[in-house]
């Protein structure tokens, strides 16, 4: 294995053959991103959280007759429950396992503690800005950002986190949805939530391969085509996929080089594994047994509307995963408590822990920023003083640019 680089130091593998030449960026902030830093959009962003959660943990079983499923949350098995718990800390090691596989040791240098604090504080970040974790990819490019990463190398190792993570959630919703729809698994079928969301997956797989097909000198291909205005916008345009198409690679990469990404394949599959299994343990508690194909497929596609951009996905999650229980056939009653201990257990038990891996997180950002580590490159591999400012706004402006640049380079 080749010896990691100094802090901060651009390694000396080789670059794939890109240029780099110098270009004036935006500045890199030396603050943390606002979200828990604003005291009015903390209080704002924690009423709404706790109005949506006062509807679906009340309103929610009153307005469809089912009063006492809030009562049989307490009546669910200790020991299952228990086991539930043990299965969100088992996530929680995944979601560290994939983030250090991803990152590795070439680029910059992150212990296991290091690694801890920006994947819990990002995994807690998700949590509070649902959208697909929107939140925690922000957190975790500025961590990386003052880790001594420079920002075409972040952007495009996070957009390989996020592609070898929900590749095994495509994954598993094409192929339990065929086998459980051609009958090979046991348990009900209706088209709605076997072979739509199967061919659904299938689509969005067809167009992550297709994108992995953009060349990476896409935009000096185009830049023949004059200084038209067309020209221009197709040039922006291009950019967007260049950078998605080479974090795709890279993701591919781990997995045709087991031994270079076992440790994010483990940790991209262990992670949903614990998940499922934290829910499939919630159902044991109040006795009812899932067959597995409607287990993983109702959370797969329950889970699925984590993409609204809801305030920590209260609302949208749980009715998402309740209704596609119910949908499978599963008693209501049952569905919505197993369902609100889940929720219970995998989205509100990782907050503390985030929240104080977050405040871990600044002051190991500040001892990098007086080891000199953080840098803000210009494309020349120099470390000009950090500015002054930033804010959740910035670090995703900046994660854009990251993208304009690396394109450029191309």
């Amino acid at each position: 294995m080749a010896e990691p680089d100094r802090p901060g130091q651009r390694p000396a593998e080789s670059d794939g053959g890109l240029s780099e030449a110098p270009r004036a960026a935006p500045p890199d902030g030396d603050e943390a991103p606002s979200l828990l830093e604003n005291p009015r959009r903390v209080a704002l962003t924690t009423l709404v959280v706790l109005l949506l959660f006062a509807a679906i943990y009340v309103l929610l079983p009153k307005l469809i007759g089912l009063e006492d499923a809030i009562e049989t949350m307490g009546e669910g098995d200790w020991r299952w429950i228990a086991l539930a718990v043990g299965f969100n800390v088992l996530a929680f090691g995944a979601y560290v396992a994939l983030f250090r596989g991803v990152i590795g040791e070439n680029l910059v240098h992150l212990d296991w503690r290091e690694s801890y604090q920006i994947t819990m504080a990002g995994l807690a970040a998700s949590r509070v800005l649902s959208a697909g974790g929107a939140g925690g990819v922000v957190l975790s490019y500025w961590a990386l950002r003052k880790a001594g990463m420079r920002r075409v190398e972040a952007a495009e190792r996070m957009v390989a986190f996020l592609v070898l993570l929900y590749a095994f959630y495509v994954l598993a919703v094409i192929v339990f949805g065929v086998l459980l729809e051609t009958g090979v698994l046991a348990g009900p079928n209706p088209v709605s939530m076997t072979i739509i969301p199967a061919a659904i997956a299938g689509g969005v797989a067809i167009a992550f391969l297709l994108i992995m097909l953009v060349p990476a000198d896409l935009e000096r291909r185009l830049a023949p085509g004059g200084g038209t205005r067309a020209s221009r916008t197709a040039l922006r345009l291009s950019r967007v996929p260049v950078t998605i198409s080479t974090g795709a690679r890279l993701a591919f990469g781990f997995v045709r080089e087991p031994r270079r990404g076992g440790l994010a394949m483990l940790g991209a599959a262990g992670f949903w594994a614990a998940n499922i299994g934290i829910l499939w343990a919630t159902f044991m508690a109040f006795g009812v047994a899932v067959p597995i194909a409607v287990l993983v497929l109702g959370f797969f596609i329950g889970m699925a509307a984590n993409l609204a951009p809801d305030p920590a996905g209260v609302g949208a999650v749980d009715g998402g995963l309740i209704g596609a229980f119910v949908i499978f056939g599963e008693p209501a009653s049952t569905v919505i408590a197993a369902v609100l201990v889940y929720r219970l257990i995998a989205f509100w038990m990782p907050l503390p822990p985030g929240i104080v891996a977050f405040l871990q997180l600044r002051r190991t950002v500040a001892r990098w920023e007086a080891e000199g580590r953080s840098v803000e490159d210009d494309g020349s591999g120099e470390r000009p003083a950090p500015a002054a400012t930033s804010n959740t706004s910035q670090n995703e402006v900046e994660f854009m640019d990251a993208i304009q640049l690396r394109s450029e380079q191309r």
